[in-house]
């Protein structure tokens, strides 16, 4: 049985050979696999020094100081770190974030943790188109409000925020801003001096990296000070302390390296699959997109198609691996809280599927899931 055609690379991307290959040789005996932390033998210099090679890497691809980088095991541990060590660290400024209704489970969760902790969360609903505008945000402002938590690109709609707008906003009422850009990085330009960014959480295996690893930045001037969630050692100057995972740092250096050489013709390539997708579905009636492609990366594809239910639809396309929305909520058979919070009805929600395409997709894959989908939306319509 061949392996289906994978289309979910919201959900995480395949390493890139090049990403592997470079891992592999921060691994065994033979490699550089000592502990960065070492600094007492020359095995320890060369794992420091092929950290601090992928920290710049990283900083590159957003315009950073190396020293603005903080490793973590992911996204979602950059996002508990920037919403919880910020608030903790600024609450005798202000006890008040602000954030939406639609971003990653990470923040999400995050930001009720912080409520059950007496700070104040304010919950913007965005647009149909899944953004929230300048204006929403000023409105939000309060005097206490110390932080603003958005994402970059919405995982299940694709749709981009104005980066650069609401941090001016923000900075103006006297707020940080902290962005998600696991789905941005690589195929948005994250500047973070260009955009105003004072947070930024990063993630490796949406970029072609492996698991298990991302970063956080964090601005140092004017200077951001967070209070650790992870104790034991002060390692990345006192803001997550544990032993490093050279081989995974490596591994995402290269990733984000790659990304800043092809992310130009990868957001091509991309953007003629979403195109030869979406036309290949164009005279197939009861299709509607959830994603505003007009306002949104190519990356992803968010469609609700009439007469048929999600579940149903995902079990038929056996071959064909996509999901109903976030990764981490598709053990739940409600519709995603996400179409909800942008106001697609109940039904239609239920019968949505997101689409998203990445490098090592091919015509060939575009056009067998348009083929399978085609056949299976009219056999569940019967």
């Amino acid at each position: 049985m061949s392996a289906p055609v994978y289309l979910d690379y919201a959900a995480t991307s395949p390493v890139d050979p090049r990403v592997a290959e470079a891992m592999s040789r921060h691994l065994t005996q033979d490699g550089i696999f000592a502990n960065p932390a070492s600094r007492s033998h020359m095995p320890g210099w060369l794992a420091e020094q092929a950290v601090e090679g992928a920290r710049r890497q990283v900083a590159d691809l957003i315009h950073a100081d190396p020293r603005e980088i903080v490793w973590t095991s992911g996204a979602t541990e950059a996002d508990n770190l920037a919403l919880v060590g910020f608030m903790r660290a600024n609450r005798a400024r202000g006890r008040h974030l602000v954030t939406s209704i639609i971003e990653h489970k990470a923040i999400v969760d995050t930001a009720h943790a912080l409520e059950t902790e007496g700070f104040e969360v304010t919950w913007l609903t965005p647009g149909p188109d899944g953004r929230v505008t300048p204006t929403q945000l000023r409105e939000a402002l309060r005097d206490d409000t110390v932080l603003v938590s958005l994402m970059a690109v919405n995982n299940e709609l694709g749709c981009i925020h104005d980066l650069k707008a609401l941090a001016e906003v923000a900075h103006a009422g006297g707020a940080a801003f902290h962005v998600d850009g696991a789905q941005a990085a690589g195929k948005l330009d994250l500047d973070v001096q260009r955009l105003g960014i004072d947070l930024l959480s990063l993630s490796a295996h949406k970029l072609y990296g492996p698991k298990g690893i991302g970063a956080l930045f964090v601005r140092r001037h004017p200077d951001i000070r967070l209070e650790a969630l992870i104790h034991g050692g002060g390692h990345e100057r006192g803001m997550r302390s544990g032993t490093l995972a050279t081989h995974q740092i490596v591994g995402m250096g290269e990733a984000f390296a790659l990304a800043q050489q092809e992310g130009e013709a990868d957001q091509a390539h991309i953007a003629c699959l979403q195109t030869r997708f979406l036309n290949g579905l164009a005279d197939l009636e009861g299709i509607h997109r959830n994603t505003d492609t007009r306002v949104a990366l190519p990356n992803i594809v968010n469609l609700a198609f009439d007469g048929v239910d999600g579940e149903s639809l995902l079990m038929a396309l056996r071959n064909i691996a996509i999901s109903t929305g976030s990764a981490c909520n598709s053990a739940s058979v409600e519709p995603s809280y996400v179409l909800k919070g942008i106001g697609v009805p109940h039904a239609r929600a239920l019968a949505s599927l997101r689409f998203s395409f990445g490098r090592f997709a091919t015509e060939a894959d575009v056009d067998t899931a348009i083929a399978e989908l085609r056949h299976a939306v009219v056999a569940l319509r019967r």
